[in-house]
């Protein structure tokens, strides 16, 4: 017997095991007094988990009949199928605990199984193996969108770093008056022949205008830097004048 387990015994007969197993111990006498047979227990009866109760009752009767339970009379084990309807048809605590543990491991009742028993072997049913299995695969599923998440961030992260080190470099490295204004020849050169004409009057392009030109040039780079319609008018305004001013 257990320790701070008052409801355990040596032996039981199989309606008090059955009652202990459903946890209905304070409705024993209730329910011994209301049963003809301890073995052929009514269909309904005024109490609570009652179905439990008779579903418990008809386990243990089967493991004795497939001789998976040893059973006896008072205490005393004999496996003698002629005990079956006797009133004093008895199985053994331990017998009882090693059926249990073995037919019915997602059951450890109090009277069988001590606190530290309990604890040591939790009980996982099939809906509950099921749920964590669905709670596993969603983690899982959730862990992976992150690191994708996390993979991409880091990408872009890089190309930031990447372009800032440029930008960092432009801004650390001017170019000298000199360079400025060779730049600015060619593009006032360009810019002109594009918008100019050829001696017999044909279009070295298709653009008219200046803001033709801006337009084109938005529309096709805009994410690069320096091509926005206020930098590029003003670039080549200094552009066209610095042209001018160098073949006056």
């Amino acid at each position: 017997m257990h320790k701070n387990a008052p409801t355990s015994k040596v032996f039981y007969r199989p309606i008090e095991a059955s009652i202990r197993w459903a946890g209905l111990l304070q409705y024993k006498h209730l329910i011994l007094a209301s049963i003809s047979s301890p073995r052929d227990l009514p269909q309904t009866m005024e109490c609570p988990r009652w179905n439990e109760l008779r579903l418990y009752t008809e386990r243990i009767y089967d493991g004795i009949l497939n001789r998976e339970l040893p059973f006896g009379r008072n205490g005393i084990t004999l496996n003698d199928l002629a005990l079956l309807e006797a009133p004093d048809l008895t199985v053994r605590h331990t017998d009882l605990k090693c059926w249990m543990r073995s037919h019915y491991p997602e059951h450890r009742p109090s009277f069988l199984f001590c606190r530290s028993e309990r604890i040591a072997h939790p009980v996982i049913t099939l809906e509950t193996g099921q749920a964590m299995l669905v709670e596993r695969l969603a983690l899982k599923s959730a862990l992976e969108q992150s690191r994708r998440q996390l993979r991409e961030l880091q990408e872009k992260h890089d190309a930031l770093r990447k372009q800032a080190t440029v930008i960092l470099a432009c801004a650390q490295c001017p170019i000298s008056d000199r360079a400025e204004a060779t730049y600015l020849n060619i593009i006032g050169g360009m810019l002109t022949l594009m918008l100019g004409q050829s001696p017999s009057g044909i279009p070295y392009s298709s653009f008219k205008t200046q803001e033709a030109l801006v337009s084109a040039l938005v529309a096709n780079y805009g994410g690069t830097m320096g091509i926005t319609e206020r930098t590029l008018n003003g670039k080549f305004a200094n552009a066209r004048k610095n042209v001018r001013s160098g073949t006056a």
